[in-house]
């Protein structure tokens, strides 16, 4: 059996104020080439979609039609699952699921969490395939409480509850591979600068041996593809986003994953590079080694982020810049010798830690060096905002 795993495309996203419309339906096109066909003429017997689909719960008009136009190209070949992510409104992405047909199926319901989906691989093997949507703690501890008090206030509780409810289920089905669709950070992998922060109580991780037993986990959140540690021979991969989405991801390959299961032994990944409508670059150095060098040349149509070192800012910098490189997203001025005070607006507020943005506010409020209680009540404050903001987001009632 063979599927095809991808997460983050994160539809309706800006880079820098940058419409990335056109560059995502251009990856889009391409995941779907790879489905219909295959490099190696293997067919896909799935596509894994594991969350954040959308940038936003309530995503533009034209990422609607987009997402709609892929899911339709996608079940003329194979079946498509696909989960809700911490940036979707999971009601809103679910909306319609009991009413697709049989290749397309949403998985963005806590209820459905231990009723997979049974594919049949052209080769024979069967994989009961799985899909945990993103798990708020302050939903989820509630809702997978099995009586009594709910489950701690963590992403580690709630993610190990629902697998726990997986491989009960799994214990009741002989002959079928296990393949779960989850969007969480697991602990070992490498976050960058544009996933938003899930932190709850101080803590986003979640060990890899909540994992333990199933046969495959594939996980959406994280934008850099990788191997974080697993247990008891689960393969557990991010695929990453299929599109960079800041300067952070600058180097990383865009890939999916094939993922190959056959009836026994080891799950085989194998990446397949996405390749990029644009590419990236970040640009140091003096204005006019930066207009002049002929070494700069090849980044003329990249979307760059400049830093000019001249000791006094030049005159119409950006314009300067510009006229060179006109898809410049990012223009500094850091005079050389000068103290490295770090780069104002760089990151999104909404995507830094929660203790580090209350530091930087209670500093700046106070002029004087925060307490660790002022930290904690900032960070308390910050994280019941955004639970706020979810369930307004998901259309629940707070």
């Amino acid at each position: 059996m063979r599927l095809l795993h991808t997460s983050d495309w994160h539809l309706g996203r800006t880079l820098h104020g940058v419409n990335l419309h056109e560059a995502q339906a251009a990856v889009l096109d391409r995941i779907c080439e790879l489905v219909e066909s295959p490099p190696d003429g293997v067919p896909i017997d799935a596509v894994l979609v594991a969350g954040d689909v959308y940038d936003r719960g309530v995503p533009p008009v034209e990422s609607v039609r987009l997402f709609e136009w892929t899911l339709s190209r996608l079940a003329e070949v194979t079946t498509v699952v696909v989960t809700s992510g911490n940036h979707d409104s999971a009601i809103r992405l679910g909306y319609g699921a009991g009413l697709f047909r049989d290749r397309i199926r949403m998985i963005t319901d806590l209820s459905l969490i231990d009723l997979p989906v049974l594919v049949d691989g052209s080769d024979g093997v069967r994989a009961a395939v799985y899909g945990i949507p993103y798990l708020d703690p302050d939903h989820a501890r509630v809702a997978l409480a099995r009586g009594g008090e709910p489950l701690p206030r963590s992403h580690q509780a709630v993610v190990s509850a629902a697998c726990d409810r997986i491989r009960e289920d799994l214990a009741g089905r002989s002959g079928v591979r296990s393949v779960v669709v989850a969007h969480a950070f697991v602990a070992g992998a490498e976050p960058s600068d544009s996933e938003r922060s899930i932190m709850v109580g101080g803590v986003d991780r979640v060990a890899g041996t909540a994992f333990a037993g199933l046969d495959y986990a594939a996980l959406g959140h994280l934008h850099g593809p990788q191997a974080p540690e697993s247990a008891d021979g689960s393969v557990v991969r991010y695929s990453g986003s299929p599109l960079r989405y800041s300067f952070s991801e600058q180097d990383q390959s865009k890939v999916v994953l094939l993922v190959d299961v056959r009836a026994e032994g080891d799950v085989a990944v194998t990446p397949v590079e996405i390749p990029q409508p644009r590419p990236m670059a970040s640009l140091r150095g003096r204005l006019d080694d930066l207009l002049e060098h002929p070494e700069h040349t090849v980044h003329e149509d990249s979307w760059v982020r400049v830093t000019v070192t001249d000791r006094v800012r030049p005159d119409s910098l950006m314009d300067r810049i510009t006229s060179r490189f006109p898809h410049a997203l990012q223009v500094f001025h850091e005079p050389e010798g000068a103290i490295d005070r770090g780069r104002g607006g760089t990151t999104v507020v909404s995507e830094r830690d929660p203790r580090e943005l209350g530091t930087d506010f209670i500093a700046y409020v106070t002029k004087t060096e925060p307490s660790p209680g002022e930290i904690d009540v900032f960070t308390a404050g910050y994280e019941a905002a955004l639970a706020a903001e979810r369930r307004a987001e998901a259309g629940e009632v707070a």
